[in-house]
């Protein structure tokens, strides 16, 4: 028996990157998890490993209100994890609306809903780091102000806030955490540092940089995220933990650079070069996470250094495009 043991869980985003992983460790651990879907995407990992087939599917758009309040009432639903997102910022520089009323509109319709169904024990609400948004003091901590500037980071900082309000005003039971930039098998966005750059080490080519390389992030390996989750779910309705936000991450920045060399060592061809294209446009230069008050309030540390994330990582996409 776990604490997940017949708790009726309800996630969005559970085709994405982090959903896929989060509602998989979840059926394993013997919930019974209902998952909005909005498009068929037959490649995610939610498919690809046969998780679909152990949860409910429901099919529907985050904007519809009426939907999402038929799902709490009539699953009786006891804990929700709120990742559905546009997470692209390329996507989210060119598109703003839809970007802000998926993450914005669409944060505020679940947690009203939340707030009329007695079942819902604990939510937590997916902010990310970039909510801060340029700061000459780092690593972030959670008392600094939340000032993104850019519409990715613009739509975090709103998501960020709707949630401590309805915590605040309403007393529901909601939770915040703000990841550092996660990486693992079944990210296949290949635009991204650590998918992009593996596949073409994998096939002998050049790994491409789009930014001139000196970007620093802190990267954390998708496990490590979803024991976070767990974690931070298992005590939101704790006095002294709901309406908290809570970073994680490594505290191990590195530069786009630096991963890139790291991923090439580990890899059979060791001699490649990147490809620096310096094209990156409206990015925050710096930008990474103190996780001290997840470890002293949660107890919660990562279990995975870069490099160990990263031959894990290597090794998905090895057998992934094998296949």
């Amino acid at each position: 028996m776990t604490h997940w043991q017949d708790k009726r869980v309800f996630i969005t985003g559970c085709t994405g990157f982090l959903g896929s992983w989060l509602t998989a460790e979840l059926a394993a651990q013997g919930a019974d998890v209902i998952g909005l879907v909005r498009d068929h995407v037959p490649q995610a990992q939610l498919f690809r490993s046969g998780t679909n087939s152990n949860i409910t599917l429901v099919y529907g758009e985050l904007s519809d209100y009426s939907l999402l309040d038929r799902i709490l009432a009539e699953y009786e639903i006891n804990t929700i994890f709120h990742l559905a997102a546009q997470t692209i910022v390329g996507i989210a520089n060119r598109s703003p609306l839809s970007t802000f009323e998926t993450n914005i509109r669409g944060t505020w319709q679940l947690l009203e809903a939340a707030r009329h169904n007695s079942t819902v024990q604990s939510i937590v609400v997916a902010s990310s780091e970039k909510a801060y948004g340029p700061s000459s003091q780092l690593p972030y901590n959670e008392n600094y102000p939340l000032h993104g500037l850019h519409p990715y980071d613009v739509s975090k900082s709103c998501v960020d806030l709707i949630a401590q309000t309805y915590a605040k005003t309403y007393a529901l039971p909601v939770t915040i955490t703000r990841c550092s930039n996660l990486y693992g098998g079944g990210d296949l966005n290949w635009n991204r540092l650590f998918p992009g750059t593996i596949r073409s080490v994998l096939r002998g080519e050049q790994p491409i940089i789009r930014s001139d390389g000196s970007f620093k992030r802190d990267y954390m390996y998708v496990e490590d995220a979803v024991t976070a989750y767990l974690t931070l779910a298992e005590r939101a309705a704790e006095a002294d933990i709901r309406g908290q936000a809570f970073n994680f991450g490594l505290g191990h920045p590195a530069t786009a650079l630096e991963v890139v060399e790291t991923i090439i060592a580990l890899s059979h061809c060791p001699q490649l070069k990147p490809i620096i294209l310096n094209e990156v446009k409206h990015e925050i230069q710096d930008e990474y996470l103190c996780a001290d008050k997840a470890q002293q309030l949660l107890g919660w540390q990562p279990s995975f250094t870069l490099d160990g994330g990263i031959v894990k990582t290597m090794a998905w996409y090895q057998n992934f495009l094998e296949q």
